[in-house]
């Protein structure tokens, strides 16, 4: 089926919904759809400041593996 006549499809089914829930979903697609942003834009500089650093401990072989922040902490996990 051609594009043009999914969009049709498409807009004959959202004229019959009654569902505020999935329309309100629906606009907020179209309005994040409609205006991208880069979430690193978004973020404050303190936030990107600890993605870096953390971006630094990486590189520098400054980690904890996975199990062993499991076991410190699998009394709140």
């Amino acid at each position: 089926m051609n594009i043009q006549a999914e969009k049709l499809k498409l807009i004959e089914w959202l004229a019959g919904l009654t569902d505020q829930t999935l329309i309100e979903r629906i606009k907020f697609l179209r309005e994040t759809q409609s205006a991208p942003t880069d979430w690193w834009e978004e973020i404050s500089p303190a936030e990107k400041d600890a993605i870096d650093q953390g971006l630094e401990d990486a590189q520098n072989g400054n980690v904890t593996a996975h199990e062993e922040v499991r076991k410190r902490y699998e009394k709140w996990l």
